[in-house]
């Protein structure tokens, strides 16, 4: 139901790093997802797989487009972070359809590591309003097992987003593809404001702001499971939210959007 974000390591230290994944291990969270360009997240991740790994899902992701370097980029991951094979690897930050066509043959190198029985499974990642559009795309050229893209209330109240997202998961659910909600917690772009945290988008913090954003992802139809905030100080509340999780009701859900729908997306990417 929750996956450990890798990127809230992006910054951290060793210490920070092993509470926190010993804290997601306790809650029983079995499924880590990491990047290459999450800055120190796989040096510090890597030395805590081993004791676990036979235990852990652990998935990894490459922005590259050309099959030599999505070759590379695969084992140099591997290497950091002591596997001998991923359960997952994805594409990473496919925001558009010129996007996707331009991943092309980085999808072919991924489907073959696959076959090579690099990777278990493939799947395919994104941000942005046009994300939804271009992994449905995604799902029609190519035999890919997972996908993961923004599911939080304030998307919810654009209605081409919704639409888009709702036909991705519709296809998802009818062709047996995992799905996974990222945003999950976000509250609003910071919009020059000074960050206080390690996300490039302003993340609520307070454990009922979490939970219903952890609430209204993993009840949204056909989402499969949530990953954790990029930010070590929100990683608590997402956890205790889903640990004590209950499904929205419609109304709730409605609620959530309502309340949401005034904030600005935090699309386009800016940085914090």
């Amino acid at each position: 139901m929750a996956v450990l974000g890798g990127a809230a390591f992006g910054r951290s230290d060793p210490e920070t790093t092993a509470a926190s994944f010993a804290e997601a291990l306790a809650a029983g969270v079995n499924h880590l997802d990491v990047a290459p360009q999450y800055g120190r997240a796989q040096e510090l991740l890597g030395p805590l797989i081993p004791a676990v790994r036979d235990e852990l899902f652990v998935a990894c992701k490459t922005l590259r487009h050309d099959p030599g370097g999505v070759r590379a980029q695969l084992e140099d991951s591997l290497t950091l972070l002591h596997c001998e094979s991923f359960d997952l690897y994805q594409l990473h930050a496919v925001t558009d359809i010129a996007e996707l066509d331009a991943r092309s043959r980085a999808v072919e190198a991924i489907l073959a590591a696959r076959d090579e029985g690099l990777t278990r499974w493939v799947g395919i990642t994104g941000h942005e309003h046009t994300t939804p559009a271009a992994q449905l795309e995604a799902l029609r050229r190519y035999d890919l097992d997972t996908v993961m893209f923004p599911v939080y209330p304030r998307l919810w109240a654009d209605p081409d987003y919704r639409r888009d997202a709702e036909d991705l998961l519709a296809h998802a659910a009818e062709h047996d593809v995992g799905v996974m909600a990222i945003k999950a917690a976000a509250a609003r772009p910071w919009a020059g404001r000074e960050a206080t945290a390690d996300t490039w988008y302003e993340p609520w913090t307070g454990g009922d702001d979490v939970a219903r954003g952890v609430r209204f992802a993993l009840s949204t139809p056909g989402v499969h499971a949530f990953c954790t905030p990029g930010d070590t100080r929100v990683l608590t509340a997402a956890l205790t939210a889903a640990t004590e999780y209950a499904p929205m009701t419609a109304d709730e859900r409605a609620a959530a959007v309502a309340a949401m729908a005034d904030e600005s997306s935090i699309y386009p990417m800016t940085p914090a």
